[in-house]
């Protein structure tokens, strides 16, 4: 008989990015450690072919790394790194450059692994970053995984960097700075707060999260001195979700909060725009943060960097974020299970 946590053991899903980018570099340096197949298996959605020029270019990747070629996620092997080729012929790959070809094969290689996701046959996604120029097609009209994420699954969701130290949600994910205020109406942030509520309780297993909400003019506004925004928006918001059982706070002056380590006295901050979340995470956790999209009805995860083009092939990129965000979509699939076991049938 084989032992239970084989059996269960979580399929990961990789859709390979850009291959021109430090993609295949990190997901090669993550999987060459044999100790990854202990808590998962892993199917690539690239090319072996690609994976074996990306992997001569490697010195520094300890040990042997075959690869096993599958039709189907379902045939995947335990121990083995999987992979499902997009495409059998020969690929250019110009590395550190941006290529018609690269974001053809970004678009098959997330548009199969969500397919298999809604399928059932594989169990979390993780993925390597793209160039959100070349993968632009007239399937494809989004300014990141996020947003294409969340058009896949018909759903809202999150942007959440994570990290040891903090949790940043972002409420208007890629979107134009001067277009941030607009689209901050009443029902998004009220909806993003409460996602973000859901998400610490199921997917982070924290009971009572307590929430921190940053302000959008410097200093909060000073009491409508510099603008009334956050006094009229923010302010009436946070008393709603705390009137809804929700403990957020706020809102908080960006500079103080992160600067006074404020931060740490909470379970999750909710940022405005990208910049005013991203900054500090990344200040914080360059190297080894990861990119969560909460809401989903899937696990997926990201490393917190781009493409590396400035680096590909150089075997420089660290596999630190890339491996952390394969642990985070695994230890997240447990907790939601669990958490739904125990809230299946509530007392009443």
């Amino acid at each position: 008989m084989e032992h239970k946590n084989q059996e269960k053991k979580i399929k990961v899903a990789i859709s390979h990015g850009d291959i021109n980018g430090v993609g295949y570099e990190v997901i090669l340096k993550t999987f060459g450690d044999s100790r990854m197949y202990d808590i998962c298996t892993p199917i690539l959605y690239g090319s072996t072919k690609v994976a074996s020029y990306h992997k001569k270019l490697l010195t520094s990747m300890p040990g042997e790394m075959n690869f096993t070629s599958i039709r189907d996620a379902s045939e995947a092997q335990d121990r083995k790194f999987n992979v499902i080729n997009l495409t059998q012929e020969e690929v250019k790959i110009d590395l550190g450059k941006s290529t018609d070809i690269a974001g053809r094969l970004s678009r098959e290689s997330l548009n199969r692994a969500c397919a298999d996701l809604k399928a059932g046959t594989v169990d979390v996604l993780v993925t390597a970053p793209i160039n959100k120029r070349n993968i632009q097609a007239d399937d494809f009209d989004f300014p990141g995984h996020t947003e294409y994420l969340s058009h896949q699954f018909g759903c809202s969701s999150l942007m959440l960097m994570v990290c040891d130290r903090i949790r940043i949600g972002i409420v208007t994910n890629h979107l134009a700075l001067k277009d941030v205020p607009n689209a901050l109406t009443h029902d998004l942030l009220l909806e993003k707060i409460t996602l973000m509520n859901q998400s610490l309780k199921r997917d982070f297993g924290i009971t009572i999260p307590k929430i921190a909400i940053l302000a959008l003019d410097p200093h909060a506004g000073d009491n409508g001195v510099i603008g009334d925004f956050d006094l009229k928006v923010i302010r009436p918001v946070i008393d709603e979700a705390q009137a809804n059982g929700i403990l957020a706070y706020g809102p908080f002056p960006s500079d103080g909060f992160f600067g006074s380590s404020e931060f740490n006295k909470f379970d999750g901050v909710l940022a405005l725009y990208h910049d005013q979340g991203l900054i500090p995470f990344k200040l914080m956790s360059f190297t080894e943060g990861v990119n969560y999209t909460a809401g989903l009805p899937y696990v997926r995860t990201s490393p917190a960097h781009g493409t590396g083009y400035d680096i590909a092939g150089k075997d420089r990129a660290s596999e630190q974020s890339f491996r952390s965000a394969v642990y985070l979509a695994c230890n997240i699939l447990k907790n939601r299970i669990e958490y739904d076991q125990l809230t299946a049938n509530p007392l009443v």
